[in-house]
């Protein structure tokens, strides 16, 4: 058995580099064919998969639907669902329905549910977008079905996401907005929200700002221009603006700091990228044990995030052929995929799917964050960032 696995193990080391070679895929489905360890089916299934991970309608190996139709009936469930899910990348449309049914099951287990979800997405699945629009109204799946509708152009999206706005809670808004920012006319749709007043302007975070820009529509621009601003862009413009944010948080006021609201607002703007008492995101730096009590070093980063730029924090915007605009940090490019790691989800596109990848020289972290902040709402996060412990978040309303 050891030299088996040996052997195994040297097969899946070279799928990556010949992901679409069905003679090296034709030898594991091989070894699958006469093994009945689950265990050991899992470990083959999994190495098969993340070496097509992003891929879709590769031509299936020899044997593979014989094997498909046995690990059906596995009693593993993990085997059943990632032989479903090769199926899909396979092109099976069997293998679609099936997964579709087990996502709109609500008596099937969530974990199940969600793995169905992801292999729909990655298979590009052209009914999906009806169905992520129903699971909206489930708590448990929608955050995954706003991500997963950033996917597909459908004209019937943006409507349905902005009819359940002002319900969701924070995080699922920063969900509803990052699909909305990634696509032409999903940023239309948000920019006449705004205009109504059915999405407030200062609810934009300044990486969606920058999204909405990065897609160079002018009447978008000019719309962000007049409702959000124009953060300056010259080093002597920066250090002013520093030096007058510096004054007016030394200033004295006649209220206490509310901590809480200041833990809200730091979900609501910073807390997508960045990591704080072991909560939040990873696409930054872990801001924990940084010198964030000094207030220059706070305005500094928050003003002028781009005067040093690490090579791990710097942007690329990726477009896709179907229009959707992606802007993150680019943690692998290999093989047939790449992968790009957002304020909002991590993003494995096939690089059949990309129209462009542009490096920015900027950081990761946007200009004009306080340019969506009340006075008031500024003293309040700076003074949650300078402190050394965690609050409570306000009451809900």
């Amino acid at each position: 058995m050891q030299k088996l696995i040996i052997v195994i193990f040297s097969l899946l080391m070279c799928v990556p580099a010949r992901a679409q070679d069905a003679e090296a895929l034709a030898a594991l489905v091989g070894v699958l064919k006469e093994s009945e360890d689950a265990g050991f089916q899992l470990d083959i299934l999994k190495g098969i998969s993340a070496a097509l991970k992003g891929q879709r309608d590769i031509k299936p190996p020899k044997g593979w639907d014989a094997v498909a139709a046995r690990l059906a009936k596995s009693p593993n469930a993990e085997v059943r669902q990632l032989a479903r899910s090769l199926s899909l990348t396979f092109g099976s449309k069997a293998a679609l329905d099936a997964l579709r049914a087990v996502l709109v099951d609500g008596r099937a287990k969530l974990p199940e549910r969600r793995k169905a979800l992801a292999a729909l997405l990655a298979a590009r699945d052209a009914k999906l977008p009806e169905v992520l629009r129903g699971l909206l109204g489930e708590k448990d799946l929608r955050r995954e079905a706003l991500r997963g509708l950033g996917a597909f152009e459908d004209a019937k999206t943006a409507p349905a996401i902005l009819k359940i706005f002002a319900k969701l809670d924070t995080a699922g808004q920063r969900d509803a907005l990052t699909t909305l920012a990634s696509r032409v006319s999903f940023a239309k749709a948000l920019m006449a929200a705004v205009g109504r007043d059915a999405v407030k302007a200062n609810e934009l975070p300044a990486d969606i700002v920058r999204q909405l820009r990065a897609h160079g529509v002018k009447e978008i621009n000019a719309t962000l221009d007049k409702v959000w601003g124009v953060s300056r862009s010259t080093p002597a413009a920066k250090l002013a603006e520093i030096a007058k944010y510096k004054k007016l948080l030394e200033a004295k006021v006649n209220r206490p700091d509310n901590l809480p609201r200041g833990r809200a607002l730091y979900q609501r703007t910073c807390a997508q990228c960045h990591k704080l008492y072991g909560e939040g995101g990873e696409i930054g730096p872990d801001i924990t044990g940084s010198n964030r009590n000094n207030l220059d070093y706070l305005l500094t980063n928050m003003i002028d995030p781009n005067a040093e730029i690490p090579n791990d924090y710097r942007t690329t915007i990726l477009r896709t052929k179907d229009n959707r605009v992606l802007v993150g940090v680019i943690r692998r490019s290999e093989g047939q995929s790449v992968t790009i790691a957002t304020p909002a989800e991590v993003v494995t596109v096939a690089k059949r799917d990309v129209a462009a990848i542009d490096p920015q020289n900027f950081s990761m972290m946007p200009e004009g964050l306080v340019l969506a902040l009340k006075e008031d709402e500024l003293r309040d996060l700076v003074a949650y960032l300078r402190g050394s412990r965690q609050v409570a978040l306000p009451p809900k309303p």
